[in-house]
């Protein structure tokens, strides 16, 4: 029993102080996870500018992590049942093909540091789906937020970016975004209780998969115009869509997903609120965006909106 004593008072400091390393290790990986999607909005709009199209873009990006995936996830092939295939085919539309190709179209026509902010509204549509689908009750701070991030959007899309060609660029570039946004909610939506049941690494790869799939018809109407040997000497292009699929969406759906395991969802979340400023930062450096006033008024009340609309 002496001995016990003496190895636990030993050892328990240095695991405790082990443990809270770790502890912070985990949101540090949350922040750079962040960051890393704060910068994909300027990756694409890089990746356009060199001559791609927005929906070359998403394919290239996809077939990219979903072979990046395959490296992890390769024994299942089929889910369990028809109806969560199916599930699976609705998740790759709606969190694939149907979000990023307007995205990125919205990113070629409009400002990214509008769309971020724009994109981060997505948890409120993924609230009012719930509502009409899952029978959740509508809370006052829900009510509350949505109306104070509705007022940002709309401070946005009609006193957004001044750098746009036109105005009627900038909207259709804030109307896509939206689209982006509501397909997103929905994605979340549906993918919860199928998490319940399969790994996020499975999850993930039927999304880029059944994404990139039914993203194909397009082409069928628009036949692929980049030069496939431009990979090979066109750099800058080739650096970002490498960061798009390998950074951005393989290894930061991987690093969320541990450290959402490892911290918890609630927590780790909150750091989602960080993606539009590091877009704000970046697109500054490299793309030379500056922010209207309206534009930072509009932005403001977006994450204080979501924020408030997110409290139990």
């Amino acid at each position: 029993m002496r001995y016990f004593k003496s190895y636990k008072n030993n050892f328990m400091p240095n695991t405790v102080e082990e443990s809270e390393n770790r502890v912070v290790l985990y949101h540090l990986i949350a922040i750079l996870v962040v960051s890393i999607w704060g910068a994909t909005l300027v990756n694409t709009k890089v990746v356009i500018q060199g001559g791609m199209r927005p929906d070359e873009v998403f394919l290239s990006r996809y077939i990219i992590a979903y072979l990046a995936m395959w490296t992890l996830s390769y024994k299942k092939l089929w889910s369990a049942n028809l109806k969560d295939e199916l599930l699976m085919v609705a998740c790759g539309v709606l969190g694939g093909s149907l979000y990023f190709i307007p995205e990125n179209f919205a990113v070629e026509v409009g400002s990214v540091n509008d769309i971020s902010f724009i994109l981060c509204t997505s948890p409120l549509f993924t609230m009012f789906l719930a509502i009409l689908f899952c029978k959740e009750k509508l809370t006052k701070s829900l009510a509350i937020g949505s109306l104070i991030a509705l007022i940002g959007v709309s401070f946005i899309i009609f006193g957004g970016n001044s750098e746009c060609k036109t105005a009627s660029n900038r909207v259709l570039g804030d109307a896509l975004a939206l689209l982006s946004t509501a397909c997103f909610g929905a994605y979340c939506l549906l993918l919860k209780p199928l998490g319940k049941k399969y790994g996020a690494a499975f999850l993930t790869r039927k999304m880029f998969f059944y994404g990139a799939l039914t993203s194909l018809p397009l082409f069928i109407i628009t036949p692929w115009e980049y030069p496939l040997q431009n990979f090979l000497t066109d750099l800058p292009v080739t650096f970002n869509l490498l960061f798009l699929g390998l950074v951005a969406s393989f290894f930061g759906f991987g690093a969320w997903s541990y450290v959402t395991e490892k911290v918890g969802a609630v927590k780790i979340a909150n750091y989602n609120y960080l993606s539009p400023i590091c877009t704000v930062i970046i697109s500054a450096i490299f793309l030379g965006e500056q922010m209207t006033i309206e534009a930072a008024i509009g932005s403001a009340l977006i994450l204080v909106g979501v924020f408030f609309a997110n409290k139990k």
